[in-house]
């Protein structure tokens, strides 16, 4: 299993010549990052988010307070082998021209006195988890790759050792938009795997809330502005400046955290091609819920017939049904979710499972509740 280390701020500051007394880089920084977790740190340009980052491998020493990596404090540690064992990956890459990407993964163990098979070794794996079949990336040079393939190598290089602690310096700022959702997209699904301790830069508050299991809002100063996961900031800003800095659409945001398999779905009326029209039409006149949902015998939805128009005898059939709402299914994020019904101009979208068959609905309404502040829904 991969190692992964907590990392804590006690009190910490940097500040620089001339400077006064809390207008530092840093000031005053306490928080602690759990073992196998992501922190992000976001806030406005020279808040110090990367000042903040160099103080955990020491490329920058503190004025005062102390870091913890694991139990060890890092001024104790020779800053050579501490950065040896941190991993970092910063936006410009920073990788070696004039070598081969599988001469770049292997810098830190080849330093570390690795022999050449288990770099090799480690290098492939690295590169298979990165999405580059080392078979045809591992001689190329790094000219001959594109931004995105860049910054997938510079990922794997900074894991090559197995660090406990990776930093992550706006890693994914210098590519489009398109390749930075998947390289973020990516990283999670790396993350799942090997649940490695991450401190993450970004100015990106969208980014922040996507990357973060816990997400530290700085301001100007270098001052803690808030520190909680996601949701709670959303739900619950600290200030005035966190809440302008996450946005009036905060609501919105938080839609993005949960998913429909967060929800209960709400159960509606269903029948099946041929069954009874007059005890379908009995039970949908009963239900609040004014509409039949026909389902195939297998369980996936055909449409839905409204009440009034469910025949009072005969059977059903399934030329009787209109277009079925948006499928979702438990992974969907609520945000999506919201976006389908509103795109289609209904108010319930079904949920089914992997086969397709119907497991219930969800509305708009159960949606936007979701959106409510949890301090509103208190009160």
């Amino acid at each position: 299993m991969s190692r992964a280390a907590r990392v804590v701020f006690e009190h910490v500051s940097k500040r620089y010549p001339g400077t006064a007394e809390g207008s530092g880089a840093v000031d005053d920084l306490s928080l602690e990052v759990p073992a196998g977790t992501t922190c992000v740190l976001v806030g406005p340009s020279g808040c110090g988010k990367t000042t903040t980052l160099k103080l955990v491998n020491r490329l920058i020493e503190p004025t005062s307070g102390r870091i913890l990596v694991g139990d060890r404090d890092v001024a104790g540690r020779d800053p050579i082998v501490l950065r040896r064992e941190i991993g970092y990956v910063i936006q410009q890459v920073g990788l070696f021209p004039h070598q081969t990407v599988g001469q770049n993964v292997e810098t830190v163990p080849r330093l570390l006195g690795w022999d050449s098979g288990r770099r090799r070794a480690r290098t492939d794996e690295l590169l298979e988890l990165v999405g580059l079949p080392a078979a045809r990336y591992r001689d190329r040079y790094p000219a001959a790759l594109s931004g995105g393939e860049r910054q997938r190598v510079g990922v794997a290089r900074a894991l090559a050792a197995d660090p406990p602690v990776l930093l992550m310096d706006e890693p994914f700022g210098a590519v489009d938009p398109l390749v930075r959702e998947r390289l973020q997209n990516e990283l999670l699904s790396i993350q799942e795997g090997l649940a490695k301790t991450i401190l993450f830069v970004t100015h990106d508050i969208d980014e922040a809330i996507k990357m973060g299991d816990r997400v530290a809002v700085l301001e100007g100063g270098g001052r803690l502005a808030q520190f909680g996961t996601p949701d709670e900031i959303l739900a619950n800003p600290a200030s005035d400046f966190v809440a302008r800095f996450v946005g009036a659409d905060r609501g919105l945001k938080r839609l993005a955290l949960a998913r429909v398999g967060d929800l209960q779905p709400a159960d509606v009326t269903i029948a099946h091609p041929g069954d009874s029209a007059a005890d379908a039409r009995a039970r949908v006149v009963a239900d609040p819920f004014p509409y039949l949902l026909l389902l195939y015998a297998d369980g996936q939805p055909i449409g839905w017939i409204g009440g009034k128009d469910v025949p009072g005898d005969g059977e059903l059939a399934e030329s009787m049904a209109v277009s079925a709402s948006p499928l979702l299914d438990r992974h969907t994020t609520l945000k999506d979710a919201l976006s389908m019904l509103l795109a289609s101009s209904v108010q319930a979208g079904i949920v089914v499972d992997r086969r397709g068959a119907y497991q219930g609905i969800v509305t708009a309404d159960m949606i936007t509740e979701r959106m409510r502040p949890a301090a509103e829904s208190r009160s």
